[in-house]
């Protein structure tokens, strides 16, 4: 693995919620990352949990925790400068953040057209965040641009540049995908998906660097499946039964009830596939089996959590690599080194 680009591409493998958050701070942390690069907008939310104080992030990259990290966010993006000025403050980043000159811009009459919408607010369940109208203007080449909006331009920086250069200098770079691959535009279940695609492909698009960098894809998933908002869910729980198995959960942006099912071997191996997996991240499996709450070795951990990692393997031909086992961000077990993944 000496050899190769250190870039690593973690997305999400159902539809959204798997966790992603959790499992980028994790990385930045452990792995020590120079730059973290956050793509999609502010209508996904991702928790980081550190020392038992949460941090709800919506721009800003998951990645903030490792305070050495330069924090970007990609061309592709839609940046919201309210939202993302005030993370910047309260987060403390202002001398290490970076927005792209092409990020484009969510303004106020995004959100309104997205709240008064009656097909994307009651039949799609959008979180009405202006994110689809927004898109809608870039496509149609009359949207702002960051590098319009003059709050924006302390931040602004060519974030290609920046990363490649990166990769060039045998720096270690970590893109944070955002969603979830079933809610891509292209590859989700249309029309209840969000406005772009969620692909690891897409992912790199969005950022600026080219697939033959890139080193590994990290697919997340949960231990069991969560969706907000309309669309199919196979296997879907009642709110009761949901309740009963300690799985009922509000998402981060909205604060909506998520829908739950089982974990779903058939869309986790498409979301593999599609995505281009070399590892998998497995969240919340204290929430399925109680004993592996706060585990940090794979020994420790139950005889029936260990069952179901190995039929996660077996079905999906790829090695789960990290598993959550709590919130907090240390709370994890991580299998590289044992299996000869680690970097570094």
């Amino acid at each position: 693995m000496g050899d190769q680009m250190p870039l690593t591409v973690v997305v999400g493998g159902f539809f959204g919620d798997e966790g992603k958050g959790k499992v980028v701070s994790y990385l930045a942390k452990r792995d020590r990352v120079d730059i973290a690069v956050r793509t999609g907008s502010v209508n996904a939310g991702h928790t980081v949990m550190v020392n038992g104080n949460v941090f709800k992030l919506r721009m800003i990259p998951s990645a903030f925790i490792h305070k050495e990290a330069r924090l970007l966010i990609g061309p592709g993006a839609n940046v919201n400068p309210t939202i993302f000025l005030k993370e910047v403050e309260e987060l403390g980043v202002r001398d290490r953040v970076g927005v792209d000159y092409q990020c484009s811009i969510i303004e106020e009459q995004h959100i309104i057209r997205d709240r008064s919408d009656a097909h994307l607010a009651k039949k799609i369940g959008s979180t009405g965040q202006g994110v689809g109208p927004a898109i809608e203007d870039r496509v149609r080449r009359i949207a702002k641009l960051a590098r319009d909006i003059g709050d924006l331009k302390p931040y602004l920086t060519d974030v290609p540049l920046e990363v490649n250069r990166a990769l060039d200098n045998g720096k270690y770079v970590l893109l944070e995908g955002t969603q979830g691959i079933f809610l891509s535009l292209y590859h989700g279940t249309y029309p209840y998906v969000t406005s772009r695609d969620t692909s690891a492909a897409a992912v790199c698009s969005e950022v600026g660097v080219g697939p033959t960098r890139v080193n590994d894809v990290i697919v997340v998933f949960k231990a069991y499946v969560t969706r907000v908002g309309g669309g199919p869910l196979e296997g879907e729980l009642s709110l009761e039964e949901a309740k009963r198995r300690g799985w009922f959960e509000k998402a981060t942006v909205t604060g909506r009830i998520r829908r739950v099912a089982p974990f779903n071997f058939k869309l986790a191996r498409r979301a593999v596939m599609i995505n281009g997996a070399t590892q998998i991240a497995l969240t919340k499996l204290d929430i399925l089996f109680p004993d592996s709450r706060g585990v940090k070795e794979f020994d420790e951990l139950g005889s029936e959590a260990k069952k179901f990692i190995s039929k996660i393997e077996k079905e999906l031909g790829v090695p789960v690599t990290l598993i959550g086992t709590g919130p907090d961000v240390d709370e994890m077990v991580d299998r590289r080194e044992e299996l000869g993944l680690r970097r570094k």
